[in-house]
C-alpha cells in the first residue's frame, strides 16, 4: 500500500506543471497575441466613402438636373424642338420691289366668259442687262394659251410657252447683249379658260433682273382681280 502511495506521489510530481516553462508559454502566447484588430474599422470606414460617393453623386445630378432645367428654360429653341410642330407659317406675301426693281399684276380688265389676260407690269428705276420672267396660270379647267406680247422690242426676248398639266408656263427671256432701259414696261399672256368667271388665285409671277451694275433683284406676286370688266 505504502508502495502504491509512493508511486502515485511520484507520477503526480512528474505531471506537476513546470512554472518556468508556463511563464514563458505564456509571454510567447501573448507575443502572438494580434493587437487591436484593425478590420474593426473597416465597417466604418466604408460607409464613410459610400456616403461621400453618394453626396457627390447627388451633387452632380442636383447640378445636371438645375442644368438641365435652366437649358430648357432659357433656351426656347430647344423647348421648341422636343414640343410638337407648331403648322407652318402663311406664305410670306409677293415681294413687288426689290431696289430699283418694282412689279405689279393685274387680270385685265377686257375679259369675256372663255377668255382672259393677265398683266405684268415692271418698272426699272436702272437699265437692265439681264431679266427672266416667269408667269404661271393655273390649270383651273380649259386653260390654254392664245399668245402673249410685251412693250419692249420683241426681238430683244426669248418667249417660251410649256404645259405642264397644273399649270401653263409662260417665260421671257432678255436675249444676250440686249439692255432693258429704265421705265414702265407691260408683259401680257392670253390663254381661253373653261365657260364661267375665272379666279386667278393660283395664278402667280417671278421676275430676276441684273443691273447693268452687276446688282441681282428678284419680285415676285400675284394678280388682282379684273375691276370693271367688260365683256
Amino acid at each position: 500500500m505504502e508502495d502504491l502511495k509512493r508511486r502515485l506521489r511520484d507520477a503526480a510530481a512528474a505531471h506537476a506543471p513546470d512554472r518556468d516553462q508556463m511563464l514563458e508559454r505564456v509571454r510567447h502566447g501573448m507575443s502572438r497575441t494580434p493587437g487591436p484588430d484593425r478590420r474593426a474599422d473597416r465597417p466604418l470606414s466604408w460607409p464613410r466613402v459610400t456616403l461621400a460617393t453618394l453626396a457627390s453623386t447627388a451633387a452632380l445630378v442636383a447640378g445636371g438636373y438645375t442644368i438641365a432645367t435652366t437649358v430648357h428654360t432659357n433656351n426656347p429653341g430647344r423647348a421648341a424642338a422636343t414640343a410638337p410642330a407648331a403648322p407652318p407659317p402663311p406664305s410670306a406675301p409677293p415681294r413687288t420691289q426689290d431696289g430699283p426693281l418694282r412689279s405689279d399684276g393685274s387680270v385685265d380688265p377686257h375679259l369675256n366668259a372663255y377668255w382672259s389676260q393677265s398683266n405684268i407690269t415692271l418698272q426699272a428705276g436702272a437699265p437692265l442687262d439681264a431679266l427672266t420672267l416667269e408667269v404661271r396660270i393655273a390649270q383651273t379647267g380649259g386653260v390654254a394659251s392664245t399668245g402673249a406680247w410685251r412693250t419692249l422690242p420683241e426681238g430683244d426676248f426669248t418667249l417660251t410657252t410649256i404645259d405642264e398639266g397644273g399649270a401653263l408656263i409662260y417665260r421671257w427671256t432678255l436675249k444676250p447683249g440686249r439692255t432693258v432701259p429704265p421705265g414702265q414696261h407691260v408683259f401680257a399672256v392670253q390663254y381661253n379658260h373653261a365657260p364661267g368667271s375665272r379666279a386667278a388665285t393660283g395664278d402667280a409671277y417671278a421676275a430676276t433682273a441684273t443691273t447693268t451694275r452687276g446688282q441681282q433683284h428678284i419680285v415676285t406676286g400675284t394678280f388682282r382681280p379684273a375691276a370693271g370688266a367688260t365683256g
